[in-house]
């Protein structure tokens, strides 16, 4: 059986069949300027952010042991404000709010959790989870009104009301007591003085919170900062971004995010907010003190309405390798898991742009699908089984990982969109330990195949072909290979698995001068030498899983359209000079069908079609909402309530020369139709 590094290296003990428990004595926890440390072993942690209350309860369970299976060793997670406190004085912990009983899921789990708790969170939840009430305090004659997110007493009062309220959930649960609580986020993407935070974390260990370490956004950079060692600050990237103003294909920086670099901030993070400061001095000096942490590598993305990105496995995994390859040692995905908005007392609960604050953009009522890996639902996307050989490596391999030191052989050159003059790569060692991280993918832009002789410290490794979006990690004096141009995975059982990187022939040169060239992948059963297995790219996606996802047959559905579009609706632009979302009323004029279900409510409906968008009735009631972008329009029917034999779909058609992004992949002719509807399965493993 495998060595345990640490708790966080237990996320695969249930495919091994044991039960494991947070004992009440958990790892003691330091960090460097390099990596956490746990009892003492450097690790490098999978973060994958779920939001607890934008999934039912019932589900939590069986999402969070995917997650694991992916390979997440850490949950985040918001704690949105207005989703417990809607109306003032009312606290709501029931159900999908019930904070403590996910808590607990993750304990009995044994994953560790890093709370985000606000009090502004952003998340796209409506005023950024800031309840309306907060927003619209009376003040006295004479004063001025409250301002958030400040240090305003009055401000700080409610939040020392709310972190009250948090810490009933949490009690008993932190680190120290054997608990899953390792550490807690505060605010959000602020840019102010520092003090708030420091206000903030004075709030909470004043209440009772005693944790590890604390955290904040790194970016934007603060006006002026917190004290050393009080917060780590963590970063992230997005391939692309919702939030962009404009609607052209691969607007903004993101393509900055697919080149290795040695600065850790991004500049394409919370544009809709906030202008940064360019000088990054903040920023640079976190590099001398402060590990290099991700709470918010783009998993995927959301959609909003007048930018709608269409986003593929390799953005998230050429990201993930991008910053391992750039020093990181804990990569925090936002989002792992998509979700749903719950149901509002007052009001929906999406970011829009007629709300009082953070308008920025318009949001779907209820989905937060966010093409993450897995989506609203659980669905296996592409890039779940795309990063597991990565997060598989980072947990077998975290320890050797950990305190290499990054370099950059193409520091200097000119960074643009769609480079294609060099090959972009990077290494980390130790002088003798060594990996090799390359990139050759951007986000909808063509780079070619590139020959190079990698050369790492005093190691040259022979000219290798790199093709067209070839990403990967070559191991140099590692498990007594002196070098290989296959992707190092795991080890478990003494045995050792490499991964072929499509399109790159494998040599194995070994330390003991055996060299072994063209190896052909010979899977999990039979080695290719002494105790060394290649495998291809599809085995270590599912390595170590004891089941393969696999989809069932489609069951298709009978549909009926009942009413044709009587209007086109009039687009207009918000506060915020970008397209509006539709309103309630609009659905009013929308085409109409309804749809006939199966008895047999455990499938995943699966609606194609074409049009602007759509939502989804059960008996009257919006369950669900979709903004088209050439993707279907789905639905976990074991949600309905029992009963439940007929929906009503409602869409909204699409208008020639909207002020609205789609992708290639969306078919933009005028009008609206449904194409199929079917149900297919949710998370078959077989």
């Amino acid at each position: 059986m495998r060595r345990l590094v640490s708790l966080l290296m237990l996320s695969f003990l249930v495919e091994l069949g044991i039960n494991a428990q947070i004992s009440k004595a958990n790892p003691t926890v330091k960090w460097d300027a390099k990596s956490l440390i746990m009892d003492g072993k450097r690790v490098v942690p999978v973060m994958g952010e779920i939001h607890y209350s934008r999934l039912p309860e019932y589900e939590w369970r069986k999402e969070i042991k995917k997650m694991k299976e992916g390979g997440v060793t850490m949950i985040a997670t918001y704690v949105f404000w207005n989703h417990i406190e809607e109306i003032k004085d009312q606290f709501d912990w029931s159900g999908q709010r019930n904070l403590r009983h996910f808590l607990e899921i993750c304990k009995e789990e044994n994953l560790p959790v890093i709370l985000r708790l606000g009090p502004f969170c952003h998340g796209e939840v409506r005023n950024g989870g800031i309840p309306d009430w907060v927003l619209t305090m009376p003040v006295s004659a004479g004063e001025k009104p409250m301002k958030t997110r400040s240090e305003d007493p009055r401000f700080l009062k409610l939040c020392e009301k709310l972190y009250r309220q948090i810490f009933t959930q949490v009690q008993g649960l932190q680190w120290k007591d054997g608990g899953p609580v390792l550490a807690c986020q505060f605010d959000n993407e602020y840019r102010g003085r520092g003090s708030y935070l420091m206000a903030l974390k004075k709030i909470a260990q004043n209440i009772g919170f005693d944790l590890p370490f604390y955290t904040r956004t790194g970016w934007p950079e603060l006006a002026t900062p917190v004290p050393y060692g009080e917060m780590l600050p963590l970063f992230g990237d997005y391939a692309d971004g919702f939030w962009e103003r404009s609607i052209q294909e691969t607007a903004g920086n993101y393509y900055k995010a697919f080149f290795f670099k040695s600065n850790r901030d991004s500049k394409s993070i919370a544009t809709e907010q906030f202008n940064y400061q360019q000088n990054g001095s903040e920023t640079e000096k976190t590099k001398e003190v402060y590990p290099y942490f991700t709470c918010e590598l783009g998993g995927g993305g959301a959609i909003a309405y007048h930018r709608r990105p269409y986003f593929y496995a390799d953005d998230a995994y050429s990201l993930a390798v991008v910053k391992l390859g750039s020093g990181s040692n804990l990569l925090g995905y936002y989002m792992y898991h998509g979700g749903t908005n719950p149901e509002g007392k007052l009001s929906y609960l999406n970011e829009n742009q007629r709300t009082k604050a953070t308008n920025y953009n318009d949001l779907p009522v209820k989905t937060y699908d966010f093409h993450a890996p897995l989506g609203e639902f659980g669905q296996y996307n592409p890039a779940y089984f795309r990063l597991r050989p990565l997060h598989l490596f980072m947990d077998y391999y975290g320890e050797t990982l950990a305190p290499l030191q990054e370099y950059f052989p193409n520091e200097g050159k000119k960074v643009k969109k769609g480079d294609d003059s060099y090959l972009r790569w990077s290494y980390r060692s130790n002088g003798e330990t060594s990996f090799v991280f390359f990139n050759n993918y951007e986000r909808l832009q063509k780079l070619s195949a590139k020959s190079i002789a990698f050369r790492v410290g005093n190691i040259q490794l022979p000219k290798v072909t790199i093709p067209a979006n070839a990403i990967g990690v070559f191991p140099v004096n590692v498990e007594g290979m002196k070098y290989a141009t296959a992707q190092l995975v795991a080890k478990k059982d003494d045995k050792v698995y490499l991964m072929q990187i499509k399109g790159i022939p494998s040599t194995l040169v070994f330390q003991n001068g055996k060299t072994m060239k063209n190896v052909k992948p010979k899977g999990t059963v039979k080695p290719v030498y002494k105790n060394y297995y290649l495998l291809t790219e599809d085995e270590a996606e599912h390595l170590f899983l004891e089941k393969k996802a696999v989809s069932t047959a489609d069951v298709n559905l009978k549909f009926e359209q009942i009413k044709k579009f009587d209007e086109l609706r009039k687009i207009t632009k918000g506060v915020q000079k970008v397209a509006e979302e539709p309103v309630d009323a609009d659905f009013e004029h929308a085409s109409v069908y309804t749809i006939e279900l199966p008895t047999d409510k455990n499938g995943l409906l699966d609606i194609h079609y074409q049009g602007d968008c759509a939502r989804l009735y059960a008996d009257g009631k919006l369950i669900d909402d979709n903004f088209y972008n050439g993707r279907p329009f789905q639905y976990g029917l074991w949600r309905l309530p029992k009963g439940t034999t007929k929906l009503e779909l409602r869409i909204l058609p699409l208008q020639k020369d909207m002020p609205v992004y789609l992708p290639r992949e969306a078919d933009i002719t005028p009008g609206e139709k449904v194409v199929s509807v079917k149900v297919i399965s949710a998370d078959t493993l077989e």
